[in-house]
């Protein structure tokens, strides 16, 4: 049976399976068939006269790269001509045809992410009859551009490399700008093993500290209403300048105000840096009042805000912490009284004591009453010390040698007479006795080392810090005696530092003493040469400061001496 076309019935729709199953079938060459495929050609090319057919759909995505079939390449019209090339696959669903008979789809898929070649523009596509089977094509790929010579375009260039990305902090937003460090920059040398390649990179850097040090005071792009948008309001009781003040001081407490109040109520739990750190960020009486009568959200205060307002709600928090900062540093710093009371008990004994100062005197004594015979200043008993530091000024009239540089020349031959066991010949013993006096006196340094290091001491600097550490103890006694006696809650604390109490009073008590003996000492050192001034004198260590000068203008000369 035929059709209307003059074709076969069973030829006019075939199906898909059909095909495929001709296609792997190697057809003889008949006369019926090559006059078959003379109409076939004759008829398309009268249709290709009459209208333009849509792009051809392209194939599935292969999972190879596949080479479709030329240009050149014309399709027959009818789908059961044999044929010795295979036929291409399905094609894609058929579209709905609009008003000017182009066809109307759902928007293409993007291309497969492998190269394909696909078909010239030239290609003539099979005419289908038929639609699909029920088994769904896979999606077409976009159609290519055609260019000047009607020749397909490739595929498109691949995207290019997208810009740095801005780093990016805490909670994925960008990081705040900084100050910037200047430096110098070294490259990388991969075949050079560098210090740089050997850092552990354990080292965690703090953004908070950083930012709130170092952060660039650049007015920030964004508009000051998205600013406000984007940053929740918060309310602050301490001023902008002392919240960043405390917020760094805060790092080094490495605690939470949890463990600060348990440490405030037992008394003990804080070390002394610490406790130094907690000192250093009391709140002033303005600033306790606000925390403690604020009533609003404690979310939008601060985290130093919070963590004072927490420590706050214990009674007189602060003065326990400054009672238990006393405590701490209480032993260090008797030791330290101590060690200067006894340091100006040694320099008094010393200058009392050395024979060779108070040789140098006697020969400054006669030299200076040889130089004044005649005048009022002759004839002199005592001179004061300050008379000492003079000596190197008066020059002799080689404009060289000083009245320092005779008086020690004349002590060197006596002290090494001293020294030495037996006289030697007079030219030769001479000089062997210079020698031994010069290294006997540039030794006078060594022997009076506490005199020079009582000279750094400031004795009413001394006196204020002995009477300063008695003041505190008043100060913790009335804390623990009358403020936290009544109440039982503070039992821990109380009874912490009623023992301590106890002992401090007996080491100041000892310790004002050593204070009032020294100071016996000093004033008379002082009236052992100067005589009666202690009206007169604004410091009463000023003799000692007086010798360390005279010692340091003595080993001078020495030096000089020896050297020539």
């Amino acid at each position: 049976m035929t059709n209307s076309t003059g074709l076969p019935m069973n030829l006019a729709t075939p199906d898909i399976s059909s095909t495929q199953d001709s296609s792997q079938t190697q057809c003889p060459q008949t006369p019926c068939n090559n006059k078959q495929e003379k109409q076939t050609f004759e008829s398309s090319s009268d249709c290709q006269k009459s209208f333009k057919p849509p792009p051809p759909p392209p194939p599935p995505p292969p999972p190879c790269v596949t080479y479709f079939p030329s240009s050149s390449q014309t399709f027959p019209k009818s789908s059961n001509t044999p044929s010795c090339i295979p036929p291409p696959p399905p094609p894609c669903p058929p579209r709905l045809k609009g008003k000017n008979n182009s066809t109307k789809g759902p928007p293409l898929p993007p291309p497969p992410p492998y190269v394909t070649f696909f078909p010239s523009s030239s290609q003539t596509p099979p005419k289908s009859s038929k639609a699909p089977s029920s088994i769904p094509p896979p999606p077409c790929p976009p159609p290519l551009s055609k260019g000047k010579n009607n020749s397909a375009k490739g595929p498109p260039p691949p995207p290019s490399r997208p810009p740095q990305s801005t780093p990016l902090g805490k909670y994925a937003a960008p990081l705040p700008k900084l100050k910037p460090f200047h430096w110098d920059k070294v490259k990388a040398a991969p075949d050079q093993p560098m210090v740089w390649d050997m850092l552990p990179h354990s080292f965690k850097l703090d953004e908070e500290m950083i930012e709130s040090l170092f952060g660039d005071n650049l007015k920030n792009s964004m508009n000051s209403d998205e600013a406000k948008k984007k940053t929740p309001p918060s309310k602050h009781v301490f001023e902008p300048k002392r919240l960043q003040n405390i917020s760094i001081v805060s790092k080094a407490l490495n605690v939470t105000a949890e463990e600060v109040c348990k440490a405030l109520i037992q008394g003990k739990g804080l070390g002394l840096q610490q406790l130094e750190a907690l000192v250093k960020m009391v709140p002033t009486k303005e600033e306790e009042a606000k925390l403690s009568s604020y009533e609003g959200d404690i979310n939008e205060l601060e985290s130093v805000e919070k963590f004072f307002k927490e420590i706050l709600e214990i009674p007189f928090a602060f003065l326990r912490v400054e009672a238990m900062l006393y405590r701490e540093t209480f032993e260090d710093e008797v030791v330290q009284f101590r060690k200067s009371f006894s340091m100006l008990e040694e320099a008094c004994k010393e200058l009392r004591s050395s024979r060779l100062f108070l040789k140098l005197l006697e020969a400054v004594l006669k030299t200076g009453n040889r130089m004044n015979v005649g005048t009022s200043r002759g004839g002199a008993r005592a001179f004061k010390l300050d008379t000492l530091l003079k000596l190197a000024h008066v020059k002799g009239t080689d404009g060289k040698t000083t009245l320092l540089h005779f008086v020690v020349q004349e002590i060197l031959l006596s002290e090494g007479i001293r020294v030495s066991d037996s006289i030697m010949g007079v030219e030769q013993s001479k000089e062997d006795y210079r020698r031994m006096g010069l290294d006997r006196v540039s030794g006078l340094s060594t022997e009076l080392s506490n005199v020079k290091e009582t000279a750094t001491i400031d004795l009413n600097v001394l006196a204020s810090s002995v009477s300063t550490l008695s003041d505190g103890l008043a100060t913790l006694q009335h804390l623990v005696q009358k403020d936290l006696c009544m109440d039982e809650q503070n039992g821990n604390f109380v009874n912490s530092m009623r023992s301590f109490i106890n002992y401090a009073e007996k080491i100041l008590k000892d310790l004002q003493g050593e204070e009032d003996r020294v100071l016996t000492h000093v004033k008379e050192i002082t009236e052992y040469f100067h005589g009666d001034v202690s009206k007169h004198e604004d410091n009463p260590l000023r003799i000692f400061v007086i010798v360390r000068e005279f010692l340091g203008m003595l080993d001078h000369v020495c030096k000089e001496l020896r050297s020539s």
